[in-house]
C-alpha cells in the first residue's frame, strides 16, 4: 500500500549536494535541465544564501556502453567523444548559470582509483559472489554485450524499446536477459547466450537493511514517487546484480584473473560524486572526508542529497547504498528528490529524432534569457508528473509574468523614483492602513518561500516569488503615487520607499531561481550584501541612497523569434504516416447523452495490485466529492508506485460494479492505441480536485 504523506527537510550546518553526473556522449537538452539540475542548483543557492556551508559536485559519465555507441556512430574513439561532449557540456553549465563547485570526469585518475578501492574494499570483505552466468553475445561482432547494447520489450509495461538494464519509458530496472525479444544494437540480430564469469553483488542480502533504512525510515521524508517506486523494488524482492561486465572501455576490475573486464557503470558512476569531491577538496585545501565519511558526533555528519531523474531512482536509492552501506564508514543519502520527465510540445523528448531543445543553441537563440527559461523549467518542472515544455507557454510566461509582472513593477518604482526624488530614496512619514498591510505580508514570504524549498517544491516556492513581485504591483496600483505627487509629496515618498523595499526583497528570494535577475536588480537599486535572513525586512535600503536609472529587467519575445523554434522543432519530425487499425468511430450520439457524463479530476492517494489478477489496479481516489475506491485494468501499464499522487481523469457517475469482489465506484480514463498500449488522461498541470471536464 502506498500513501501519500508529506516530508519536511531537517536543517544541518554542512551539505554534499549532487547532480546525476550525464553521459558524455551528447549534448545538453532541457529535459536534463528541468530533471536534475535546475532543481539542484535552485537548492544550492538557496542554502548558500542561508550561510551554509555546501559542495555541489557533478561531472561526465564517461564510461558504459552508451560511450561506445556513440563512438561507433560517429567512426571515432571512446577518449575523442567524451574530450568532446565533456567540454560542450561543462561550458553550456557555466553558461547557464549552473553553478556547480567542480565539473569532474570520471575517466580521470583519481575516480579511476577510487572506484577501484571500493571494489577491492568490497573484495577483500567477501561481499561479492563469483559466478558463471549466461549473457548476451553478439555471435557477428564477437563479443559479450553490455546493457545498452540490447533493446527488447519492456517486461513490465510491454514498451518496445527498452535497454537492458532499464526502460525509459516506466522507470523499471532489470536484467537485459530478462527483455522480450532482444536484439543487439551492433548486428540488429537476436544475440545467443554465451557462459562467462563475473561478480555479483548480493543485494538480497542487503534487503533486509534497505527495508529499514528506506522503507521505515524514509516513510514521509521522500517524494511519493520515489518511495513509491523503492517499495515496489523491496516488495518484488531484490536480486544479486553483476558489478563488472565484459567491455573494452572503463574501468578496470583490480583483479588478477580478470582480464577484459570492466566495473559496472552503475558502480563506478554514483562513485564519480566522491572522487569529484577529492579532487575538489584538494585544490580548495579541504578535507574531503568531512562531506562523505560518518563523524564521531552526528550533528558533525554532512547532509547528502542527490537531485536525479525517475530512470535513475533505483541506482541512487537501492543500489549505491547498499553499496556505501556494504563498504561501510560512509555517510547516506537524506533525500533524492527526483523529478519525473519533461515532454516537448507533447511529444517525448527524444535526442535520435532530434526532438529536443538544446541548451546550447537555446543560450545562441536567446542571449542574455537564462533567466527567462530557468523560470519556465522550475514553474512548469516535473515534480510530481510528466509535464510539457511548449514555445508558446515560454513565451506567455516570459511576456505575461516576467515582463508584465516582474518587471513592470521594479520598473515603475524606479522610474517614479528617478521622477519624482531625483533617484534617492526617499524618507518614510506616518505609515497607513495599507502600508502597514503590506509590510506584514512582506515579513512573511521569506519564510513561506523557505518552507516550500525545505520540501523540494520549487514550483510553489518560484510561484511565492512571483507573488511577491504581485504584491508590489498591487501595491502601486492601489495607492496610485503618480497621483498622489501632485497634492502629497510625503505620501508618495512613503509609498515609493516601501515599493523599493519590496524591490530589494524581491532581488534576495529571486537569487536561487533566478540569479542573473537578481543581481541586476541589485545593481540597480544599490542593494547591499544581505543574506536570506535578512529578507522581509523594510529597511534594507537607506534614506537618500542612490537608485540607478532604470534597466528593463526582461523583454518581449516577439512570435517571430517563438515561430522560429517551432519550424525548427517541425523540420525534424518524420513524415506523417497514415494510422493502420484504428479502432472505427461509434455510432453518434446526441449532446444530451454526453451532459450525462459527470467527468471530473481527482489524485490518486493509494494504490496495490488486486490478488489474484495480472490486470487489475485498487485505487483509492480524491475526486473532490469524496474518497473512493475505483478499480482500473492497467497494471501491465503502470506500476501501484508509479500511480500514487498522480491526477486522472475519472468518470463519477458511473454505476458502481462489483469486480473480483471488490466494489468499484467509477472508472478512470485512458487512451489506447492501435497497439493496446493505455495511457492516462491528464490535464496539462496540477487543477484543485473536483474539478469538471467538459
Amino acid at each position: 500500500m502506498f500513501v501519500q504523506k508529506k516530508f519536511v527537510q531537517k536543517d544541518f550546518k554542512r551539505y554534499t549536494i549532487t547532480s546525476a553526473l550525464p553521459y558524455a556522449n551528447g549534448p545538453l537538452h532541457i529535459g536534463h535541465i528541468a530533471g536534475a539540475y535546475l532543481p539542484s542548483d535552485i537548492f544550492v543557492r538557496y542554502l548558500r544564501s542561508k550561510g551554509k556551508e555546501v559542495t555541489y559536485v557533478c561531472g561526465s559519465d564517461e564510461h558504459g556502453a552508451a560511450i561506445t555507441l556513440r563512438a561507433k556512430k560517429e567512426g571515432t574513439t571512446p577518449q575523442a567523444i567524451i574530450d568532446k561532449y565533456h567540454q560542450i557540456n561543462k561550458n553550456t553549465f557555466e553558461k547557464f548559470g549552473i553553478d556547480f563547485d567542480i565539473y569532474h570526469r570520471t575517466s580521470s585518475d583519481i575516480h579511476h582509483e577510487t572506484s577501484q578501492e571500493f571494489f577491492t574494499n568490497l573484495y577483500e570483505k567477501g561481499e561479492f559472489v563469483e559466478k558463471e552466468s549466461e549473457q548476451f553475445y553478439d555471435e557477428e561482432y564477437c563479443q559479450f554485450l553490455a546493457d545498452r547494447y540490447v533493446t527488447g520489450t519492456c517486461p513490465n509495461c510491454n514498451y518496445e524499446a527498452a535497454y537492458g538494464d532499464q526502460c525509459e519509458k516506466c522507470g523499471t530496472s532489470h536484467n537485459s536477459t530478462d527483455l522480450i525479444n532482444p536484439v543487439s544494437t551492433l548486428s540488429g540480430k537476436a544475440p545467443i547466450l554465451k557462459s562467462t564469469k563475473h561478480w555479483y553483488l548480493p543485494l538480497d542480502k542487503y534487503q533486509p537493511w534497505l527495508e529499514k533504512w528506506l522503507i521505515e525510515g524514509k516513510k514521509g521524508q521522500w517524494k511519493p514517487n520515489v518511495y513509491g517506486q523503492c517499495s515496489s523494488w523491496l516488495k518484488a524482492g531484490l536480486q544479486p546484480r553483476a558489478m563488472t561486465r565484459d567491455l573494452d572501455w572503463g574501468v578496470d576490475v583490480p583483479l588478477p584473473d580478470a582480464e577484459g573486464k570492466k566495473l559496472y557503470v552503475w558502480l563506478d558512476a554514483p562513485i564519480g560524486y566522491i572522487s569529484a569531491t577529492k579532487a575538489w577538496a584538494a585544490d580548495k585545501g579541504k578535507n574531503w572526508e568531512d562531506y562523505w565519511k560518518t563523524q564521531k558526533k552526528k550533528e558533525d555528519e554532512s547532509c547528502l542529497i542527490h537531485f536525479i531523474g525517475k530512470d535513475n531512482i533505483v541506482f541512487h536509492c537501492i543500489i549505491f547504498p547498499a553499496i556505501l552501506h556494504a563498504h561501510g564508514g560512509y555517510i547516506l543519502p537524506q533525500n533524492v528528490p527526483a523529478n519525473e520527465f519533461l515532454n516537448l510540445e507533447g511529444d517525448k523528448i527524444s535526442t535520435s529524432r532530434n526532438w529536443a531543445v538544446w541548451l546550447h543553441e537555446y543560450i545562441e537563440d536567446f542571449p542574455d534569457k537564462e533567466d527567462v527559461l530557468r523560470y519556465v523549467l522550475c514553474a512548469n518542472a516535473p515534480e510530481s508528473k510528466d509535464n510539457d515544455f511548449t514555445w508558446k507557454d515560454f513565451q506567455a510566461r516570459n511576456n505575461n509574468e516576467l515582463v508584465a509582472i516582474y518587471g513592470n513593477f521594479v520598473n515603475r518604482a524606479v522610474v517614479l523614483t528617478h521622477k519624482y526624488f531625483d533617484g534617492k530614496l526617499p524618507k518614510v512619514s506616518a505609515h497607513e492602513a495599507v502600508d502597514q498591510e503590506v509590510l506584514k505580508e512582506l515579513a512573511e514570504f521569506p519564510s513561506r518561500i523557505a518552507d516550500s524549498l525545505d520540501k523540494y517544491r520549487f514550483r510553489e516556492a518560484l510561484a511565492h516569488v512571483m507573488d511577491l513581485a504581485r504584491l508590489g504591483n498591487k501595491y502601486l496600483a492601489e495607492t496610485e503615487p503618480w497621483k498622489l505627487i501632485k497634492t502629497d509629496e510625503k505620501r508618495t515618498a512613503t509609498i515609493l520607499n516601501i515599493a523599493l523595499q519590496i524591490a530589494a526583497n524581491l532581488s534576495i528570494v529571486s537569487l536561487p531561481f533566478l540569479p542573473r535577475t537578481s543581481d541586476k536588480l541589485a545593481q540597480m537599486i544599490n542593494l547591499g550584501d544581505f543574506t536570506w535572513s535578512d529578507a522581509g525586512r523594510a529597511d534594507l535600503l537607506f534614506v537618500g541612497q542612490n537608485i540607478e536609472k532604470a534597466t528593463l529587467l526582461f523583454e518581449k519575445i516577439e512570435d517571430e523569434a517563438i515561430d522560429k523554434q517551432i519550424e525548427k522543432l517541425e523540420n525534424s519530425k518524420p513524415v506523417q504516416q497514415t494510422v493502420e487499425n484504428v479502432e472505427p468511430q461509434k455510432k453518434e450520439m446526441i449532446f444530451d447523452d454526453f451532459m450525462k457524463m459527470d467527468i471530473r479530476i481527482g489524485t490518486i492517494l493509494e494504490a496495490e495490485a488486486v490478488p489474484k489478477s495480472n490486470k487489475l489496479l485498487k485505487f483509492k481516489v480524491d475526486t473532490g466529492i469524496d474518497t473512493r475506491t475505483v478499480l482500473s485494468g492497467i497494471a501491465k501499464h503502470y506500476s501501484p508506485e508509479e500511480m500514487v499522487g498522480k491526477q486522472v481523469t475519472m468518470l463519477v457517475n458511473l454505476a458502481p460494479r462489483k469486480i473480483m469482489g471488490i466494489e468499484s465506484q467509477g472508472m478512470i480514463l485512458m487512451a489506447e492505441d492501435s497497439e493496446g498500449q493505455l495511457s492516462l488522461l491528464q490535464a496539462d498541470k496540477n487543477v484543485q480536485n473536483g474539478s469538471q471536464v467538459s
